[in-house]
């Protein structure tokens, strides 16, 4: 390593700059874990919050439906999985609406996520700033 001549520190890392007018950028090294776990736990605040606006919007006859989400999902992995033999049939050719609910039908995700679209932007705005 060549020999310092300006030390720059920031609790994000330093900029060196040798005799020669090299320049060196070393990170913090806590920057990355702090910053990985941050956001993991930030994916995994907004699976949950996904989670509890999309339930009404999930066709229901004995919820099993919406409770296997809960069961197969990896809450913090950023992918929700409704695990029923018949949710792709569910979510993909039935009708957008149900007698008994005006939002519980097909296509559940999307059209939660058209109506909540806002919400869920602010929510992983301040859930990564935690």
């Amino acid at each position: 390593m060549a020999k310092r001549t300006t030390l720059i520190q920031t609790p994000r890392g330093a900029v060196i700059q040798t005799k020669n007018g090299k320049i060196e950028l070393q990170w913090n090294k806590n920057f990355a874990p702090k910053w990985t776990n941050n956001f993991q736990k930030a994916q995994a605040m907004f699976d949950e919050e996904v989670l509890r606006l999309i339930e009404p919007y999930v066709p229901y006859d004995t919820h099993m439906l919406a409770r296997s989400a809960l069961i197969a999902s990896d809450i913090g992995g950023g992918e929700l999985i409704w695990s029923t033999p018949y949710a792709g049939a569910q979510y993909y050719t039935t009708a957008d609406s149900r007698p008994y609910s005006s939002l519980a039908g097909g296509h559940w995700g999307d059209r939660c996520k058209a109506d909540n679209l806002p919400h869920l932007q602010s929510f992983a705005k301040k859930a990564v700033k935690k």
